[in-house]
């Protein structure tokens, strides 16, 4: 394989622009590069969540969506290249999966619980954002198709997740009460 990236260092942002994949250069406060930035914590917020025990079908579905995540940035980067509806189609049948054995909720759930659990509900939440900036991109821009139904998909598994994992481990979950 070829270097991809054989210089970090190049200058070409201390003016407080950007470069996108095809060359064209924006502000580093522009919509794109917030929801670019926004996935690109998400995945990191992911790797994060990746250092916890988890359950090894929970760890490879997360490493498949890093990768997933990463595309979606390219994709933002380079706005002609599409985003595949097949990962959407894959959250769809995780959600489903991990969903079918949960109890219905009666109530709101607070974050937390194991450490694993809260990481999931930081990233949940990161997801939440990254969803907000892309639609706010695709009110001003064109912006892949399936990207802002995944991020949505996404963020609705990872709290599935996070209720998974503290049953797992045998934690309670800890439900928002009205005063």
């Amino acid at each position: 394989m070829a270097n991809r990236l054989s210089k970090i260092v190049t200058r070409t942002g201390d003016d407080g622009s950007s470069g996108l994949a095809d060359g064209t250069r924006v502000s580093k406060s522009s919509a794109r590069i917030h929801a670019i930035g926004t996935v690109d914590e998400l995945n990191s917020h992911l790797g994060l969540l990746l250092t916890e025990p988890l359950p090894s079908d929970i760890s490879d579905a997360l490493l498949k969506i890093q990768h997933d995540l990463f595309d979606l940035g390219g994709a933002l980067a380079y706005p002609a290249t599409p985003f595949n509806a097949d990962k959407l189609a894959q959250l769809d049948l995780a959600i489903a999966h991990y969903n079918a054995d949960l109890p219905p909720l009666r109530e709101f759930v607070l974050p937390g619980g194991t450490r694993a659990a809260a990481q999931c509900h930081i990233a949940r939440t990161v997801a939440r954002r990254a969803e907000r900036d892309f639609a706010a991109l695709a009110h001003i821009e064109a912006v892949p198709e399936h990207g802002l139904p995944y991020l949505n998909r996404l963020s609705d598994l990872l709290f599935i997740w996070c209720r998974v994992l503290n049953r797992a481990a045998g934690q309670a979950e800890m439900m928002w009460r009205k005063d």
